[in-house]
């Protein structure tokens, strides 16, 4: 069993900032790529931030310089810092991980629920 759970959504204005938090709980191994992803209304699933086990990280180019993501393994932690938001982040920002769990040889691909992100005036 392995779930993620994110936190620290809400509501913002343009120009402000969030951290979010993924928490990666339950029978883990060992915990490869962490990723952000995001969600809003009409739209298709973007993928916003990804990191690997080794720190390499790739954002879209929509978030570019104003995103951070970062990962704490020995709390089994990633983390979404977001700065000079806008109007079109907003979204439900889902964690993403690819996890290998206790007594699996390969990993798999675990979601949280999601937190959403408001920046509104």
């Amino acid at each position: 069993q392995v779930q993620l759970v994110e936190s620290g959504g809400g509501l913002v204005q343009p120009g402000g900032s969030l951290r979010l938090s993924c928490v990666v709980s339950g029978s883990i191994f060992s915990i490869d790529a962490m990723s952000w992803y995001r969600q809003a209304p009409g739209k298709q699933r973007e993928l916003v931030a990804e990191i690997t086990v080794d720190g390499t990280t790739n954002y879209a180019d929509s978030v570019k310089g104003r995103f951070t993501i970062s990962r704490d393994d020995a709390e089994d932690k990633g983390y979404l810092q977001m700065n000079s938001l806008k109007a079109e982040d907003t979204a439900v920002y889902l964690c993403s991980a690819s996890v290998v769990d206790l007594g699996s040889y390969y990993p798999s691909d675990y979601w949280g629920q999601g937190t959403q992100v408001t920046v509104s005036s």
